[in-house]
């Protein structure tokens, strides 16, 4: 077993222990007065983290030189839409009461939802064709779909943003991460991560 499979047996656990927290919490009655609330907002902001966690891969690639980190890119990547789908899921059962006209209603008030679902869209359509076989069958469409990650990351900050009513903090923390994370991208700066 080589060095990326065994640190892949550590970071996998590490990915789910967010969940396993978020569980304990649930079952010990931990979650704060408004748990329902609680529960999809850190669903929701863990989600963004693993986005930021797996667009910051690339960078520390060519900075280290270490080309075998690509490798951890999709297990990143589909924990951030693991994270994404309980969120979702999270405020149609605890928020919603799986009231499909309250949804039409919040879709028509709060366009932090749209925003929302947009993101969670572009992340599931990410995850279908992240596999070996659609890679081959899309060719060098594949590398053109996956940048959608940049949009589906800027989407997640805005419904961030839209959502919270007084301390913008965190929303621009990650704004700004992501931002970084985009001008690392391109191609003047990639060189000079370079040394």
């Amino acid at each position: 077993m080589d060095w990326v499979a065994r640190t892949k047996l550590l970071i996998f656990p590490l990915c789910l222990a967010p969940l396993g927290f978020l569980i304990q919490a649930v079952l010990s009655n931990t979650l704060g007065p408004d748990p329902a609330n609680t529960l999809t907002r850190d669903l929701g902001e863990w989600a963004l983290i693993f986005l930021c966690a797996g667009l910051a891969i690339t960078p520390l690639r060519t900075i280290t030189g270490v080309n075998k980190l690509i490798r951890f890119r999709r297990m990143i990547g589909l924990f951030a839409l693991l994270y994404a789908l309980l969120h979702v899921i999270a405020y149609l059962a605890f928020m919603l009461g799986w009231q499909w006209l309250t949804l039409l209603e919040d879709l028509y008030k709060r366009p932090y939802i749209i925003v929302g679902a947009m993101a969670v869209v572009i992340l599931v359509a990410l995850g279908i064709t992240s596999t070996k076989p659609m890679m081959r069958r899309l060719g060098k469409n594949w590398v053109k779909l996956h940048k959608l990650v940049y949009l589906a990351a800027s989407l997640a900050v805005l419904h961030f943003l839209w959502l919270v009513k007084s301390d913008y903090t965190e929303p621009v923390v990650y704004g700004l991460t992501i931002l970084s994370l985009l001008i690392l991208r391109v191609p003047g700066f990639k060189k000079a991560l370079r040394f």
